[in-house]
């Protein structure tokens, strides 16, 4: 069998090989979601901290939320909305928490939270 051809388990699942291999076959390393998800939560903090523009650290959050949907998605349609469910809450309850702890530490404990959860409900599943 050659390098580039798919193995026996993608053809039974009747789809490419989920570990990322392109036709010259080289193997795109498999990103978790959920460093994709917290990632993004704090970034997009950070991007409307440091600007002074909400909207733009919106579209950090969005463009982590369609990211993450994506590739939830594949683990079926209840852990795609759960977990986007669950980035959403932790977006607004980090405002909340940070008026007890202060913004950057509920920013990162939500994130740490949506980090978790991604890898219980779909990350470790992709190995």
């Amino acid at each position: 069998m050659s390098p580039t051809a798919p193995s026996p388990e993608s053809r039974r699942r009747g789809g490419s090989d989920r570990s990322g291999s392109d036709p010259g076959g080289r193997t795109a390393p498999v990103v978790p979601t959920g460093l994709v998800a917290a990632g993004s939560l704090v970034t997009g903090f950070a991007v409307a901290q440091a600007t002074d523009v909400r909207a733009l650290g919106g579209l950090v959050l969005l463009a982590g939320a369609a990211w993450c949907g994506r590739q939830w998605w594949r683990q079926g349609p209840p852990t795609a909305v759960g977990l986007l469910a669950g980035y959403a809450g932790a977006f607004v309850g980090s405002h909340a928490l940070a008026r007890e702890v202060g913004a950057w530490p509920a920013v990162l404990s939500v994130s740490a939270a949506v980090a978790a959860a991604s890898w219980v409900a779909a990350d470790r599943h992709r190995r």
